[in-house]
């Protein structure tokens, strides 16, 4: 029920934000043309594929990578404020309301992205749904430390709450509260960032 209501409330804030949405298409188009949307496999629960929502935020001729592999340069100017503002993960509503994602969760990787898999793999991080935003990404954990992003999304799982995840929601646009999400893990994450991990 309190899933539902959630999608609904997703659903009418996108058609709130549909004008914002438009502007930013209409940018995208002028600096670079079509397509306006990013389209991208993902792996979801249970390691199932899905085709992640986008707005594009780089050149049409950028390769299929992970963002953390990806040069600056390859970012448009107006992408590179979309992402600021976090407004390129907007269409990622609709995988929420889908069910191929959770507000917040572990950000689904690639099918390419072999080590990450092996190491969320025995986290058992593909239990549960991915998220739109999550622990590792407003700690500043990317997929360029497969290890260390699998050790935080354990960390998101084993702790899990309604409290935590309102946190993160509120941190993944508030950087201040970011702080306070480390504070708070303050011994995991130091024991994580030691190396002291069970490979």
């Amino acid at each position: 029920m309190i899933n539902l209501f959630l999608k609904i409330i997703a659903f009418i804030g996108m058609i709130l934000l549909s004008p914002l949405l438009l502007i930013s298409m209409i940018l995208i188009i002028v600096e670079d043309g079509f397509p306006v949307f990013f389209l991208q496999e993902r792996l979801g629960k249970n390691m199932n594929e899905f085709r992640i929502y986008k707005i594009r935020t780089m050149y049409n001729s950028t390769p299929n990578l992970g963002t953390h592999e990806v040069d600056k340069s390859s970012y448009l100017k107006i992408g590179s404020i979309l992402r600021k503002l976090k407004i390129d993960e907007l269409p990622q509503i609709l995988n929420f309301i889908k069910g191929d994602l959770n507000l917040i969760g572990p950000r689904p990787g690639l099918p390419s992205q072999l080590e990450l898999k092996k190491f969320r793999m025995k986290e058992n991080i593909f239990d549960i749904n991915p998220g739109i935003s999550g622990l590792s990404q407003v700690l500043g954990y990317d997929m360029s430390d497969p290890l260390k992003l699998s050790k935080i999304d354990a960390l998101y799982i084993q702790k899990k709450s309604v409290k935590l995840d309102l946190l993160i929601l509120i941190a993944t646009f508030i950087k201040s509260v970011r702080g306070f999400l480390l504070i708070m893990f303050k011994k995991e994450i130091g024991i994580i960032n030691l190396g002291e991990l069970d490979v």
